[in-house]
């Protein structure tokens, strides 16, 4: 995401140390004390920064600061780091020009149907010349990959396959060679899945494949 930053010519920032945790998986874990603390501090730090637009590669931490901070007095423009790629795509900001290979992708439970966000992902792959195909359960009926509500901190739950484990096999079954998505748990899990298999496919962050074929 740096080196597309960077290609765009965009003024952007991090907040470096001074950066901590959302909170997301205190509050679905049931910590609300945490998360109550977290929020109050980061809502503290981002309203003397003042950013026009926050951008996050993370669809909980997207959810969090656009829809939760509100209560604690933290109203920002935020935006995932797929839908803000679109942008930059559309406005000619950036350059990309990538191998045509059969893409399957992902939609993350936080980025769908959580918050409307299904367009952008798969505007950024056809834009960059992927040939994209969708398994069986997409968009407003996508699966999760098994990290939800803070799920990915956890063991699994008894039953008869692990949830990451049928997710992947699904989105395999799709003949991709590269599964993209635009969650940091969701790659987590689709990974556990592949160091498994003998022939698995890619995973890989959009803005991963965004970033291999920048062009001058």
């Amino acid at each position: 995401m740096v080196e597309i930053l960077n290609a765009s010519g965009v003024d952007w920032a991090v907040l470096g140390k001074r950066e901590k945790c959302t909170g997301d998986s205190a509050r679905r874990a049931g910590n609300e004390y945490l998360f109550f603390q977290l929020a109050t501090e980061n809502v503290e730090t981002l309203n003397q920064v003042a950013p026009k637009t926050i951008v996050t590669t993370c669809p909980h931490c997207l959810h969090t600061l656009k829809n939760e901070y509100r209560a604690f007095g933290g109203e920002y423009r935020v935006v995932h780091h797929t839908e803000f790629v679109a942008e930059l795509l559309r406005k000619g900001k950036i350059r990309v020009e990538e191998e045509t290979r059969k893409v399957v992708f992902h939609d993350p439970c936080y980025l769908g149907r959580h918050n409307g966000v299904y367009e952008a992902p798969r505007e950024v792959l056809k834009g960059v010349g992927f040939l994209l195909t969708e398994p069986p359960r997409s968009r407003e009926k996508s699966f999760c990959c098994g990290a939800g509500g803070a799920q990915f901190w956890k063991e699994e739950e008894p039953g008869a396959m692990r949830v990451s484990e049928n997710r992947y096999k699904e989105l395999k079954a799709t003949g991709a060679e590269v599964i993209a998505t635009g969650c940091p748990f969701c790659m987590a899990m689709m990974n556990v899945e592949t160091a498994q298999d003998e022939r698995p496919p890619e995973v890989l962050d959009i803005a991963e494949l965004v970033a291999r074929g920048l062009k001058a």
